[in-house]
């Protein structure tokens, strides 16, 4: 329920996913959704952002460790592009989709900002998860913590702004076009650590 819920989100945003939503493309009985998820649709959806944002971190960190800060960017774009493509640019990233959606439940409004701030909340610490893996593949290459912080942001800010663009466009062109940019950016940023 959590990973349909997540992949919902990525295909239509965080308010046109629902819970009825979620049990038919999960073919879950209807029941489990409150078993599970006694606090309904909010925490269903905080509980699926943070599934989103471990299934890019977990091969993200891997991929940075082994591959180094180009290579680890290679991957990260390549994971994106064979979601963009599998899914015929349908669904693009969940967190981004909470982080734009704003939240509207069955409650209060004052409910309802408590929960929107919950969300964001979360969607940024994803985004920080994925600055922090890219900032840490950086600094083990030698570059100084302020420009590492500073690339890593560049760099998860230009994916998931470009993730948006090529569901819009339906094609991968601007994916290739910032990676080879953002390319071009780190192997100048780090030349002088490779000396």
């Amino acid at each position: 329920m959590i990973a349909g819920a997540a992949d919902l989100m990525s295909r239509r945003g965080l308010n046109a996913t629902s819970m009825r939503d979620v049990v038919r493309h999960t073919s879950t009985p209807r029941g489990s959704i409150g078993h599970h998820f006694p606090e309904g649709k909010q925490q269903l959806i905080a509980e699926a952002v943070t599934f989103a944002g471990k299934e890019v971190s977990i091969p993200l960190e891997r991929v940075m460790s082994d591959r180094g800060a180009i290579g680890g960017l290679r991957a990260f774009v390549a994971s994106w592009r064979r979601r963009l493509e599998a899914t015929g640019f349908e669904a693009g990233c969940p967190v981004l989709a909470v982080a734009v959606d704003r939240y509207v439940g069955e409650a209060s409004d004052k409910d309802d900002e408590a929960a929107q701030q919950h969300l964001l909340d979360l969607a940024d610490g994803v985004f920080a998860e994925w600055r922090r893996i890219m900032r840490a593949a950086l600094l083990r290459e030698g570059l100084a913590a302020e420009r590492a912080e500073r690339l890593a942001t560049l760099v998860v800010a230009s994916i998931e702004g470009t993730v948006a663009m090529c569901r819009a466009n339906r094609s991968a062109d601007a994916l290739d076009q910032v990676q080879k940019e953002l390319e071009a950016v780190l192997f100048a940023a780090l030349a002088p650590t490779r000396r």
